[in-house]
């Protein structure tokens, strides 16, 4: 008998040379192979698991009988094109599309297959039984035999019942361990492989934005340890897996099972050199295990460091998305152990959720950071995702949420990386009724002002000099920058400019993101597109002049005296930390203060007195050097956007010591004596 040849697509985009392996596809066909009663009457082709021109993949599929797609927001636009082509050149070709993209409200899903005239079946839910039982019932077409399909009948849609979830996560085989991906690997050794992975699938938590915790995945099923987690993380490292990203809603959350499973990776790592590194989404309610396996993932070089979630820290705004259970208290302490390990954090928020405004958004920023976030806060913008309770018309009619419609771009991304055209859409909120138009746009630049100058460390040792030994508030440091307003050598008013044209393109629908074919052909985000202008337009003396100038306003207006010299010299050490490229010289700087000691332990989170005296400071600019404006766009301004390795390596010697440079010349600056103000003694 001849077999049906059945094709697999599920479309991910590539990040730096590497690939995801297509894990959906792997738990439906290794489910498959194990319980469809007739799985030897089909023939399984090579998956296409990346962007692929379509002649390509029409091609290899044209001879199919079934081609079976995952989608989501991510591939949908890509995949209903592809079905389209083939149906085209063979319309004899059952087409079958399942994920998360799927809308399981029926209003939606006749829509759904109305704009996707091209796939015969869609699938809701959880796949591997649904595929399982389609598979069966091809010889026959009694597509009514089969559980949460939509199929296009004799009369319009048919909907089958809703099946049951998959009570035992076991019943699933591992498509790792069951040899799935084999080939796959086999068949393109040229290739850099990103392992999606679960160790357990659902979510207990309902945020409206977000779809994980609908319905019946708000329970937890897991996967064993011994027999199938332990043999996967191996099968990992045997393989040479770089980098693998863990599809967990809230790793962290069990105690028995996910601090043994990173050190299961730790002992791999260090046995065979992979995976290089591990990414999880952390559990929601921080515990003592979530510290544990954050600390191990940091000092095994698993991670860059640690994600906290807050998304807002707005009690009105929680309580609008459902997340009014999760307690920012656990979030501060997990925060407070990581600065004192010294692990670096990263922070989401979200921006433009309903019942958040500009000030308490701006608010909840200035806590975060006078919590000890000097790392990186990830200003999100907020999209609806399909299946989310935020996308049910009536919460978006309550909360008068704008929407609209623009192309996803990847962070980074090459420009023209969207093969044939063809790009992903994605529904941005840029309005709500508390933060309307033009509140919606001013937040939207407080973001970028605050990554451009503290996240990105242009500014950020001045801001926590002000604070730590003035007492100044964050967020009056950081509002003062946001407004549109000329400043004396127009470096920084210019800058501000392009964030506000930028937010308002946003709001009628333009990119997230800013593309540039100058500076590496890639999408920078705004904040790292100023920083690049203000350097190699040669304006960044002048952006310290601006920005020493806004920042004294704020100390007029809270009354407070002899500042000058100590921000001044503050200044001076973050502007001379500012990593350049083609610098051959070190610096030596000797100041008046013990500023770099007082910037250091407020990263630490251990508050520390502001000396006077003499203090020399060594910058060293020439272990690590960068040759073109090209090598610094990408190591410096583009890798540091996580890790927020922006400034130089410095050490201070007290008692007019000096440190002696081994291999270059040193340029020596001084600031200009505090003199004999008691203030400065």
């Amino acid at each position: 008998m001849k077999k049906y040849k059945v094709g697999m697509i599920q479309v991910n985009n590539s990040f730096s040379g590497q690939n995801y392996l297509p894990l959906s596809l792997g738990f439906l066909v290794s489910y498959a192979e194990f319980h469809c009663k007739n799985f030897d009457d089909f023939e399984f082709l090579n998956p296409i698991y990346k962007r692929t021109r379509i002649k390509d993949v029409v091609k290899q599929y044209k001879d199919c009988d079934i081609v079976a797609f995952s989608v989501y927001v991510w591939n949908n636009n890509i995949s209903m094109r592809i079905a389209e082509a083939l149906k085209k050149v063979n319309p004899n070709i059952l087409t079958i599309a399942g994920g998360c993209h799927i809308p399981e409200r029926p209003e939606y899903i006749e829509k759904y297959m109305a704009d996707n005239p091209y796939i015969d079946i869609a699938t809701i839910g959880e796949g591997e039984r649904v595929f399982t039982d389609f598979l069966e019932n091809y010889p026959t077409r009694k597509w009514e035999k089969v559980e949460s399909l939509i199929y296009r009948g004799k009369d319009g849609l048919v909907t089958t019942p809703q099946a049951e979830r998959i009570k035992d996560m076991n019943e699933i085989p591992s498509p790792f361990i069951e040899g799935y991906f084999d080939n796959l690997l086999k068949d393109n050794p040229e290739e850099r492989w990103i392992g999606l992975w679960e160790t357990n699938r659902g979510c207990p938590f309902s945020c409206t934005f977000c779809d994980w915790g609908v319905g019946f995945k708000k329970k937890v099923g897991k996967y064993d340890l011994e027999g199938r987690l332990y043999d996967e993380i191996e099968w990992f490292s045997k393989n040479k897996i770089e980098f693998i990203f863990t599809c967990d809603a809230n790793f962290g959350m069990y105690k028995d099972r996910d601090l043994p499973i990173v050190e299961k990776f730790a002992e791999n790592k260090k046995k065979y050199g992979y995976p290089e590194a591990v990414s999880v989404q952390n559990t929601k309610n921080s515990n003592e295990i979530s510290y544990k396996v954050q600390k191990l993932l940091a000092d095994t070089g698993l991670s860059k460091g640690a994600l906290i979630a807050f998304q807002s820290l707005d009690p009105t705004t929680l309580k609008a998305i459902k997340r009014g259970n999760i307690k920012l208290d656990y979030f501060f302490e997990l925060q407070a152990k990581f600065m004192a390990d010294g692990i670096k954090t990263f922070s989401d928020i979200i921006l433009g959720l309903p019942e958040e405004t500009y000030e308490s958004f701006v608010d909840g920023v200035g806590s975060l950071v006078k919590m000890g976030q000097h790392n990186r806060i990830q200003f999100n913008n907020l999209s609806i995702l399909p299946n989310t309770e935020m996308g049910d018309p009536e919460y978006i009619k309550k909360y008068e949420m704008k929407i609209v419609e623009n192309n996803i771009i990847n962070i980074h991304g090459a420009l023209g990386e969207w093969l044939d055209d063809i790009y992903e859409t994605q529904q941005m909120i840029v309005g709500t009724k508390s933060m309307p138009g033009e509140e919606w746009v001013k937040t939207r630049v407080f973001g970028y002002v605050v990554a451009f100058l503290h996240f990105n460390k242009l500014f950020q040792i001045p801001f926590i000099i002000a604070n730590s030994v003035y007492d100044i508030d964050y967020k009056d440091m950081f509002t003062e920058f946001v407004g549109e307003g000329k400043t004396k050598t127009g470096a920084f008013s210019d800058l501000i400019q392009v964030f506000y044209k930028h937010a308002r393109e946003m709001q009628n629908g333009g990119p997230e993101f800013m593309s540039s074919e100058r500076w590496l052909n890639i999408w920078w985000p705004p904040d790292e597109i100023a920083f690049i202008k203000a350097v190699t337009e040669d304006r960044l003396d002048d952006f310290y002049i601006d920005a020493k100038d806004m920042l004294y306003k704020v100390f007029e207006k809270n009354n407070i005296k002899n500042y000058d010299k100590v921000i001044s010299e503050a200044i001076l050490l973050n502007k001379s930390l500012i990593k350049l490229p083609n610098q051959t010289e070190d610096i030596e700087i000797r100041l008046n203060s013990n500023i770099l000691d007082v910037y250091n332990q407020t990263l630490l989170g251990k508050p520390s007195m502001l000396k006077f005296g003499d203090f020399t400071y060594f910058v060293d600019r020439t272990t690590e050097t960068w040759n073109s404006w090209e090598d610094w766009c990408e190591k410096v301004v583009w890798w540091s956007n996580k890790k927020g390795a922006y400034l130089y390596d410095c050490l201070v010697t007290e008692n007019k010591k000096t440190i002696k440079s081994k291999r270059n010349k040193v340029i020596r600056i001084e600031s200009e004596p505090f003199g004999s103000d008691a203030r400065y003694q």
